[in-house]
């Protein structure tokens, strides 16, 4: 299911919550252990709405839990479905429906829904669906649909969907779907969408998509697609388009364009066209490569530059001005 189709089945689920709330104490068997309609205090299960101050324990409630204030740092929760409103703060052990507190709201296990947090929601599981927090919105396991944070966004698992820090998103798994931060996203594993970072984007794995950094991109392993950075570009293999005013490479596949330097790691494997002032390309080039001076170990291809060098090549073609060639391969 996509990150899409996911968002739009938590809309409709909380909305028909919401839309049942005041039947939910007539729709439900009675239960000798259940208040219905209405319950103060700390009672433990409540199919209607139930009113606390601070929460120490409750199993399950059907309909809204209301409270004033966070549970207690031992408290046992359970479940709510339906409303958790937080008058200015509360929280619960899961959440489906909706989750609304002035000041925050800290749901232990996952939350499924709409949350609103004016500091910030905190999941200790999965957040799926819209989440929105003034301050941040975090969760241990993972964000499925929407996640905005005035200042950022976290998650130590995945992110399928939308993920907007206002300074960053930091996710330890991987990203699939759009994520952007005023200064930047990282995540551990890979990233596939379009993911924007105001100074950087970095991924411990691939990226594969388009990848803005205003500083610089990143990626442990590959980039497949395109990646945009001022100052530079790095990664083992490039496949697509690199930006950079700095872009260096081990395997590369596609165009390369670095207004100050191309440079790549050791026994590089080159395929394209690169654009640059300096191309330094400790390896093979099986392409074209235009800058004010090219240098290739191996070429297969043509060189156009102030200086042109390529070592492997007969003596009298290593060093020419403006055009070289070589049909050298490895």
């Amino acid at each position: 299911m996509s990150p899409f189709m996911s968002l739009r089945h938590s809309l409709v689920a909380a909305a028909t919550l919401a839309a049942a709330l005041p039947l939910v104490a007539i729709a439900q068997p009675r239960d000798a252990d259940t208040r219905y309609v209405i319950s103060i205090g700390h009672h433990p299960r409540v199919d209607g709405i139930r009113i606390n101050f601070r929460d120490r324990e409750f199993d399950l409630v059907r309909g809204a839990n209301i409270t004033l204030w966070t549970p207690y740092r031992d408290a046992e929760l359970g479940e709510v479905r339906g409303l958790a409103l937080g008058l200015p703060a509360t929280g619960a052990g899961e959440l489906t429906g909706f989750g609304i507190a002035p000041v925050g709201l800290a749901i232990e296990h996952d939350a499924h829904g709409i949350m609103l947090g004016g500091l910030g929601i905190g999941a200790g599981g999965e957040l799926r669906g819209i989440s929105i927090g003034g301050i941040g919105a975090g969760a241990g396991g993972g964000v499925r649909g929407l996640a905005i944070g005035g200042i950022g966004v976290g998650s130590g698992g995945d992110v399928r969907g939308i993920a907007l820090g206002g300074i960053g998103a930091g996710v330890g798994g991987n990203v699939r779907g759009l994520a952007a931060g005023g200064i930047g996203v990282g995540a551990g594993g890979n990233i596939r969408g379009i993911v924007i970072g105001g100074v950087g984007v970095g991924a411990g794995g691939s990226v594969t998509g388009l990848a803005i950094g205003g500083v610089g991109v990143g990626a442990g392993d590959r980039i497949h697609g395109a990646a945009i950075g001022l100052v530079g570009v790095g990664s083992p293999r490039i496949e697509g388009l690199a930006i950079g005013g700095y872009v260096r490479a081990e395997e590369v596949r596609g165009l390369i364009i670095a207004p100050a330097l191309f440079r790549s790691f050791e026994s590089a494997d080159v395929r394209g066209v690169m654009l640059s002032g300096v191309t330094i390309t400790n390896g093979h080039h099986k392409g074209l490569a235009i800058a004010v001076v090219n240098y290739a170990e191996s070429l297969d291809g043509v060189q156009l530059g102030v200086l042109n060098i390529v070592r492997e090549n007969p003596a009298g073609r290593r060093w020419l001005p403006i055009v070289n060639w070589g049909n050298g391969g490895r």
